[in-house]
């Protein structure tokens, strides 16, 4: 697992089969992981402790890509934090204990945490009805610590309190005694250095490595715009489609054949017809296409590469059939 020490004892029987899960979850995109739960192991042996006591879970512990992954519902319930589902938007929304608020999406890598926006390393996703996140940046994101023993097969969760400045303990001592600096101190408790701090003043002091990895900027313009296009090409098909539409767009922008821009590259060239005709600017984009907007901007790609979409009852010719289909999602087939 990835979470702390090389393993010791030699592998058996339930670690073969999880390695084997593994690499079969290895061989499929990410969006088929995230549809079909069945296929994620679950980690029957894995034992969880949480400030030296175990965890009764009512759900599988599971694992994917060497990491480990609990429940949201669940693993909030442990450090009392509150769940919000939205069902519409497969959106987590977890208000903790110590007043952060944190949104995840379902195969979203983008995490939202008091308004900004952090790339993780690993996605969450659902299976079998329920949210599954990373168990390490879990952790941090709730406030607590996290290591692994591979001999014992147990994840050891430790809740951390708030620390209390004092008139002999100041931001600069409690920072230290973290092992963080006064800046990433104050970016976590959402201050500045101009913030007065007083004794008295609790300060959260775990400080989540996701804060390395902001997530690449949008504007609302952009996701609108984003929207509207992807309600026209694909407005009457599934979310899924209409997430592959959007994702096309972004592999464009990201590749160096086209503009730079999700504008530039919706109004140039003959792809996009509603752009030049006036029916783009009248477009009214729906929740699905709204949702699938935003998804594609927090990461979530279901077309890797693909930067041209077509549908082949429609649209013939020699250039369509030289290119690579990567999917078929929908009417659509999507190519590189």
């Amino acid at each position: 697992m990835n979470l702390g020490k090389k393993m010791k004892k030699p592998i058996g029987k339930p670690i073969l089969i999880a390695v084997w899960a593994l690499l079969l979850l290895a061989t499929m995109p990410l969006t088929a992981i995230a549809a079909q739960g069945k296929l994620i192991a679950a980690a029957e042996h894995v034992t969880i402790k949480l400030d030296g006591k175990e965890v009764q879970l009512t759900d599988p512990v599971r694992v994917m890509a060497g990491r480990l992954y609990l429940p949201v519902a669940q693993l909030s319930k442990m450090f009392g934090a509150r769940v919000v589902w939205d069902q519409d938007n497969e959106e987590a929304t977890i208000n903790t204990a110590y007043g952060d608020r944190i949104v995840l999406g379902n195969g979203v890598p983008v995490v939202y945490f008091n308004g900004a926006r952090y790339v993780m390393d690993a996605f969450p996703f659902q299976a079998e009805g329920r949210m599954y996140i990373p168990l390490r940046d879990a952790a941090e994101l709730l406030h607590a610590k996290v290591s692994w023993n591979d001999e014992e097969q147990t994840a050891w969760l430790e809740s951390v309190p708030l620390a209390v400045v004092t008139e002999q303990i100041g931001l600069t001592e409690i920072s230290e005694q973290a092992g963080s600096s006064n800046v990433e101190l104050l970016k976590r408790n959402g201050l500045d250095n101009k913030d007065s701090i007083e004794a008295g003043t609790k300060l959260r002091v775990v400080i989540p490595s996701i804060f390395g990895r902001e997530a690449k900027p949008f504007t609302e313009s952009d996701r609108l715009l984003l929207a509207k296009i992807t309600q026209i090409e694909a407005g009457n098909e599934s979310y899924e489609s209409q997430l592959a539409v959007a994702n096309v767009i972004l592999n464009r922008v990201k590749d160096s054949r086209f503009p730079k821009t999700i504008r530039d590259v919706i109004y140039s060239g003959k792809q996009f017809p509603p752009a030049h005709n006036g029916l783009l600017d009248r477009s009214v984009p729906k929740a699905n296409a709204l949702r699938a907007a935003k998804d594609a901007l927090n990461g979530k790609n279901n077309v890797e590469d693909a930067v041209y979409f077509y549908n082949p009852k429609v649209t013939k010719g020699s250039f369509w059939s030289s290119l690579t289909v990567i999917d078929t999602v929908g009417s659509h087939r999507f190519a590189k």
